[in-house]
C-alpha cells in the first residue's frame, strides 16, 4: 500500500500520510516533545501571576480550528481557557470556572461555540454505544445539541445560575464562524 505524504501546518510541523497518520519518525507525541525543547530552550520566564490579567475566562470549544487567542485578540497572561467538547457548561467547567472567580479573581465570563460543531453531529445514544462496546456506562452525559444559539443560551443560564459562581453579571456567549472568523454575539433570551 502506497501512503501520500501531506503537508499541515502545526506547531510542531508534523507530516500526515492519507490516512491521517503520521508520516516520518516518531509519534505526535514525539514531535511535540521535541517542539517543547526548542520552545524552552529560548524561553524566559515571564514573571506572571496565574490571576488573569483581564480577570476574564473564556469557555470554549476543543475544536482545533479555534485559535482563541488570535480570534480574541488575547496575549499570554490575559484570560484563563477552559475548553471541552462543544465547549458546553458541565459540572466540571463549573468546577473550573468556580476556582477560577473564587481563588484567581476572574469577573467575566465569555462563551464560544462554533459553526459546523461536531456536536451536532452525534446524539446521546453515543453513550448507549459506549456501553455496548466497554461494558460500562459513562458517568457523563455527550451533551450533544442541534441548535447552536440555543446551546450557547443554555450554557449562559447555566453559569448565570450556578450557586458557586460569585460574579455572574457579565456572562456572555457568541458563536464563531469557522469560514470567516467573526463571533456572532447570542441573545441570551
Amino acid at each position: 500500500m502506497t501512503s501520500t505524504v501531506l503537508g499541515m501546518t502545526t506547531s510542531a510541523a508534523a507530516q500526515t500520510g492519507a490516512d491521517g497518520t503520521i508520516a516520518g519518525d516518531g509519534t505526535v507525541t514525539d514531535r511535540l516533545f521535541e517542539a517543547n525543547e526548542r520552545y524552552a530552550a529560548q524561553f524566559e520566564d515571564p514573571g506572571m501571576d496565574a490571576r488573569p490579567v483581564l480577570r476574564v475566562a473564556v469557555v470554549a470549544c476543543m475544536d482545533a480550528r479555534l485559535d482563541l487567542h488570535k480570534a480574541l485578540g488575547l496575549q499570554l497572561g490575559d484570560c484563563h481557557t477552559i475548553r471541552n467538547a462543544g465547549g458546553v457548561v458541565t459540572d466540571d467547567v463549573i468546577r473550573s470556572l468556580t476556582i477560577s472567580q473564587r481563588a484567581l479573581g476572574t469577573r467575566s465570563v465569555v462563551l464560544i461555540h462554533h459553526t459546523g460543531c461536531g456536536m451536532e453531529a452525534i446524539t446521546e445514544d453515543f453513550r448507549h454505544d459506549l456501553e455496548l462496546e466497554v461494558g460500562q456506562r459513562p458517568a457523563w452525559a455527550v451533551e450533544a445539541f442541534r441548535d447552536v444559539d440555543q446551546d450557547v443560551r443554555q450554557s449562559m443560564q447555566r453559569v448565570r445560575t450556578s450557586p458557586f459562581l460569585l460574579h455572574t453579571e457579565d456572562v456572555r456567549g457568541f458563536v464563531f464562524d469557522v469560514r470567516t472568523g467573526r463571533l456572532r454575539e447570542i441573545d441570551p433570551a
